[in-house]
């Protein structure tokens, strides 16, 4: 997704991101940021661990109900 964009491009869009909220402001929006991201990356490691929790107890009951 943005692979496309390149060094230009993202100094185009800092620069705009410094002019529109401000040099007080950015760093609190990249703080928040990364927290939002943290908390994605967290849920979804949890939504994968569940499920293959799932799957591997659906495969044991499976071998059970084989033997």
């Amino acid at each position: 997704m943005f692979s496309n964009i390149g060094i230009p491009g993202l100094i185009l869009i800092l620069t705009l991101a410094l002019i529109i909220f401000g040099p007080k402001k950015l760093p609190e929006i990249g703080k928040a940021f990364g927290q939002t991201l943290k908390e994605f990356k967290k849920s979804t490691r949890e939504l994968t661990s569940d499920f293959a929790d799932d799957v591997e107890m659906e495969l044991k009951e499976i071998k059970k109900i084989e033997n």
